[in-house]
């Protein structure tokens, strides 16, 4: 709720602080008095267009500040908590007017934009009457109303679920479409380039392998001549083999007399035998490798290079052109099976779709039989507001295919026909601003304050009405105070006594200059303020026992 207005240098208001404490706040005062500059101050800290014109004569800035105390669960806290914005209590909205006109906006002391003010405003607060009846102007938010008055919260919650899997299953529909396309239109290549890659067979780490077999037989003549000298030290001469044989054969004549002093000579020259030859095994069989296949190079060189060629060509390492083929080879697979793909995303864009018909059509029925009750309690709550010939319709339009949502398949406008036998037609186009005030009250009565924003402000709703009239607008908005605050601007000494919360507007001055105040009035101040709305300039005994008659029914 708004607990404090904060006014500075406004039009006339030099300065105000305003503290909301009651369920029912009213203003009251003179024509001319400067009411509207207060609903003009409380606009401008809700985000309204900035004019250099609000500043009082004289003033370098204007400055307006609303205050506001909310239920932890409240939505604006968790937009604010989305921005990464701080959610202190009270919820502070503050605008700065400068005299070329440029505004600065703050919640909670960190700068904002105008918009932003005005995007939490509407959830904290509604105006409504002939200066500012946006909220049930605006067609979008008749929906929200009649959802509202009708409890939907768990058939919106559905359609609002069946929506998002629809929007899933389509997409993943289209995406897989137009991936179908773009392989489709390179399936000739992908196929040629999946058939050259299995035709080569690469394997992992084939390229280093060949590479350094390359190496070894390109130096073929300077190995050779290596490989001829070390089976020469072995073999030449003292013969490496024979040698140690002899040496084995020396000491086994004496080793009994050793006593075991020559078992490890022996154990060595054993394993010596064996490493002599193995060695020479294999400095033979590297020999036989560069002389017994003379093609072998070329063999070799034509596939590394091969392997090469075709990583350079596919933009990938040697290494990973077995990998790389593998991929293509799925691509290729996903191709030839896209049909079957294509038609299992298109049955599941189907089920979405038939869930989210049926979950739109139960919300379509509960909205059409809400819409005759809407319709039926507003023909009961209109007359008393002086709206007896008034008839209010709630319209349903089944929306387009594609213009459907998370919302439901239809959109919602309440018309209203102001008289009989006249068709029913958008409310800014038959109704008067009060006339709109007291549709408004008539409506947030029968919601019984479902789905209201914590504040409602009714601008003048009694305009034009008196008497009986007058009294049931009192009537309703004392009711609707029992569920919300509700502060509103009146000329109605019948709406006036209904308050517990009583300010009086009052402009001084003369002609060269002139200041618009407000005080809080006690109870022999709102007698006497309430007796003036009876009587007019002259306030007499019998318009003072009128305003205690009134006071005391208002209570």
């Amino acid at each position: 709720m708004l607990t404090r207005l904060s006014i500075r240098d406004v039009v006339l208001v030099d300065r105000l602080d305003l503290a909301f404490t009651g369920s029912l706040g009213v203003l009251t005062g003179e024509t001319g008095a400067g009411k509207s500059i207060l609903l003009d101050a409380l606009g401008l800290a809700l985000g309204a267009r900035a004019d250099a014109r609000l500043l009082r004569k004289g003033a370098g800035q204007a400055q307006v500040t609303a205050e506001f105390e909310l239920a932890p669960d409240h939505r604006a806290l968790a937009m604010l908590a989305e921005r990464d914005l701080p959610q202190d209590q009270p919820l502070i909205f503050r605008r700065v007017v400068n005299a070329d006109g440029r505004s600065r906006a703050y919640i909670n002391d960190q700068p904002v934009s105008a918009g932003l003010l005005a995007t939490l405003a509407r959830e904290l607060i509604e105006i409504h009457g002939h200066r500012d009846s946006q909220g049930l102007l605006n067609t979008a938010t008749h929906g929200g109303l009649l959802d509202a008055f009708a409890g939907h919260d768990s058939l919106l919650a559905a359609v609002a679920g069946a929506w998002t899997s629809l929007a899933q299953a389509r997409a993943a529909a289209a995406q897989a479409k137009t991936a179908l396309e773009d392989a489709r239109r390179d399936e000739e290549l992908l196929r040629h380039e999946v058939a050259e890659i299995e035709s080569l067979a690469p394997q992992p780490g084939e390229e280093e392998t060949l590479a350094g077999e390359r190496r070894f037989l390109a130096a073929g003549a300077k190995l050779a001549e290596s490989l001829h000298a070390a089976e020469s030290g072995l073999t030449a001469g003292a013969d490496v083999e024979a040698a140690i044989g002899g040496a084995r054969r020396a000491l086994e004549r004496s080793r009994e007399d050793a006593g075991g002093r020559f078992d490890a000579a022996l154990a060595a020259l054993e394993r010596a035998a064996i490493e002599a030859a193995d060695a020479l095994a294999e400095i033979r069989d590297a020999a036989a490798a560069l002389t017994g296949d003379p093609d072998r190079l070329a063999r070799v060189e034509d596939r590394l290079f091969a392997l090469r060629a075709l990583a350079r060509k596919h933009d990938v390492a040697p290494d990973r052109l077995s990998e790389h083929g593998a991929a293509l080879a799925r691509r290729l697979a996903a191709i030839d099976d896209s049909d079957a793909q294509l038609k299992r995303l298109a049955e599941a864009s189907a089920q979405a779709l038939t869930a989210y018909d049926r979950a739109a059509g139960k919300l379509s029925a509960s909205r059409e039989k809400a819409a005759g009750q809407l319709e039926a309690a507003m023909t009961v709550e209109l007359p008393p507001l002086k709206l007896e010939k008034a008839r209010f319709e709630v319209m349903l339009e089944p929306l387009a295919e594609n213009d459907r949502g998370g919302r439901g398949a239809e959109r919602i406008q309440f018309l209203i026909a102001a008289n009989p036998g006249t068709d029913p037609g958008p409310l800014n186009k038959v109704a008067s601003g009060g006339e709109l005030a007291r549709i408004m009250l008539a409506l947030r009565v029968v919601l019984a304050g479902k789905g209201a924003v914590p504040t409602l402000v009714f601008d003048e709703v009694d305009s034009g009405i008196s008497g009986a009239t007058a009294n049931a607008v009192g009537e309703r908005l004392a009711r609707l105070g029992t569920r919300i605050q509700v502060l509103v601007v009146t000329h109605s000494p019948q709406v006036a006594a209904r308050g517990d919360q009583h300010w009086r507007v009052v402009k001084r001055g003369d002609a060269k200059s002139a200041a618009t105040t407000v005080e809080e009035l006690a109870a022999p101040g709102r007698r006497e303020e309430i007796a003036r709305m009876l009587a007019g300039a002259t306030v007499t005994d019998e318009a003072r026992a009128a305003a205690d008659r009134l006071l005391r029914g208002g209570a």
